[in-house]
């Protein structure tokens, strides 16, 4: 009898000034955004909140990989999410609300010398904590993309074989999210960058 797995993901970024700062406005007036359109995105099934903060329980404490210190950051935008398959959380991730974000990144975020995300496999039933999300980064980041820590350019199934992305089936799961997402890109248009 085979156990389902789920894709986790986490994800890492360094902005270019404080988070409540004129520069990072727009990252800032789209995160809501973001998560609403997650929630909506077929396939997602869950994410960590942040201690302290309004919405969903935080999955452990919050840390950062490596690449925070001498910054002079205590805290970056990272998240920790739970999503069906590769393709749920591709459609979600180059399409839409969270597309626009990727878009304009450039001008929040320093440039990564790093992997900006990772994907891995959890068995159904447990959930990923920040620390886990750290670690695979940087097994990533050290060892290159394995079945422990992979991308989208070089994913791997749930049973660890190399896999290619079924790219209709991305193309599909894009097209029914953009109908749950019609009024959250009216209001991304309208947003500063």
């Amino acid at each position: 009898m085979s156990h389902r797995k789920l894709l986790a993901l986490y994800n890492f970024g360094i902005h270019v000034a404080p988070y409540d700062s004129p520069a990072v406005e727009g990252f800032r007036l789209r995160e809501g955004l973001n998560f609403e359109a997650a929630a909506r995105a077929e396939g997602f099934l869950g994410r960590s909140g942040y201690a302290g903060e309004d919405g969903p329980e935080a999955w452990g404490e919050q840390v950062f990989p490596r690449y925070l210190e001498g910054t002079g950051f205590t805290s970056a935008p990272s998240s920790l999410s739970l999503w069906r398959d590769v393709e749920s959380l591709m459609a979600f991730s180059y399409s839409g609300v969270h597309a626009d974000a990727l878009k304009h990144a450039r001008h929040w975020n320093i440039r990564q010398t790093w992997p900006p995300l990772v994907l891995w496999w959890v068995e159904a039933g447990s959930r990923p904590n920040w620390q886990h999300g750290v670690d695979r980064l940087h097994h990533l980041a050290d060892c290159g993309p394995t079945a422990e820590a992979f991308t989208f350019k070089t994913p791997f199934d749930s049973q660890g074989k190399p896999m290619v992305i079924d790219r209709a089936a991305v193309k599909a799961i894009a097209a029914r999210n953009a109908q749950g997402q019609a009024e959250l890109l009216t209001v991304i248009s309208q947003l500063k960058v």
